[in-house]
């Protein structure tokens, strides 16, 4: 009986440590780490005047941001543009007689990973973001040729259900494929037509068709980490989607990562990874204060005026990092 009991008890000590496991596991669902955001701008023309916009990553239900270490050439002015509510640190410079201008931002990042699918009751979004959110961009039409690709599917009425379709739809008219021209810009049209990109392209579709099926859904941009911690260097963006569910709220999905990873593609509707950052909402950003050139298409990039006119991404080489935290 004694051994019984023994044996009993043990069962029940090595169930309770799975359970502290798994626990464990859930909480290591979340990173923090520093990173770096730095830029040197190149040949530009001594005495000429510079205009630098960098976008800053703020606050959200998913990660929590404090600001470091700040190398400027002047005094920055810090604003938020108030159709997405991005914030952006500006400043003003001469070019000097070597004809470059470098400058570094620092940030201490808390990320956490997103499982929208668990969340419950989030109600309705206000009749202004919905507006929004169900409008088109420069780049994403709610009309003509991208519905062309979804005469042949039957959706039903749960908007859960219609994303997913969505979801399946784009990731299947879709390659991710970045060896020829062309891709990047989120251009529907060119999407439909080319069949190929990277993520702004594969997310610029799913906004698309879920505006024009009346789901409001809105573009997030920000930075990947490579999942192995350490540090290292962050070579480009990486942007995902969002759609609205009157019970679970904003809702993921990463199509362009379920299409590289087909072994994650269910995580990747309604989840996203903690190995990244969020620095910017939206499309057709006016900035503040206000650029010269038209709208930017995105905004995760230096943004640079020189004169008035915007300088060459060639001209500017980026600098991107991170180091994860002990």
């Amino acid at each position: 009986m004694m051994k019984a009991i023994l044996s009993c008890a043990a069962v029940l000590v090595c169930l309770g440590l799975a359970v502290e496991e798994g626990r464990a596991a859930e909480k290591a669902k979340t990173r923090s780490y520093d990173l770096q955001y730095g830029a040197t701008l190149k040949d530009l023309p001594e005495g000429a005047k510079v205009r630098v916009w960098l976008p800053v990553p703020q606050n959200t239900e998913h990660q929590s941001i404090k600001a470091g270490k700040r190398t400027l050439p002047s005094t920055p002015k810090i604003s938020s543009e108030p159709v997405h509510g991005n914030k952006i640190l500006y400043f003003e410079t001469k070019a000097p007689e070597s004809g470059e201008v470098a400058f570094e931002t620092n940030y201490q990042v808390k990320r956490n990973e997103v499982r929208a699918l668990d969340q419950k009751g989030a109600g309705d979004l206000s009749s202004k973001m919905r507006d929004l959110y169900l409008a088109p961009n420069s780049t994403v039409p709610i009309d003509g040729k991208p519905l062309d690709l979804l005469s042949d599917i039957s959706f039903g009425n749960a908007p859960l259900d219609v994303a997913r379709r969505l979801y399946d739809q784009v990731d299947t008219h879709v390659r991710y494929d970045k060896s020829q021209p062309g891709y990047g810009n989120g251009d529907v049209l060119w999407v439909c037509d080319s069949r190929f990109g990277n993520c702004t392209d594969f997310h610029s579709l799913f906004i698309s068709w879920a505006r024009a099926k009346g789901i409001p859904a809105r573009f997030e941009i920000g930075f990947p980490l490579s999942p192995e911690r350490g540090e290292g260097k962050i070579g480009g963006y990486h942007c995902w989607a969002l759609f609205y569910d009157a019970e679970r709220g904003w809702v993921p999905v990463d199509i362009s990562e379920a299409d590289k990873h087909p072994d994650m593609k269910e995580y990747y509707f309604g989840n996203l990874t903690e190995d990244r950052v969020t620095f910017t909402t939206g499309r057709d950003i006016q900035l503040v204060p206000k650029q010269d050139g038209p709208p930017l298409n995105y905004f995760v990039y230096p943004y640079v005026e020189v004169n008035g006119k915007p300088w060459p991404k060639s001209k500017i080489d980026l600098a991107f990092g991170f180091k994860d935290q002990e």
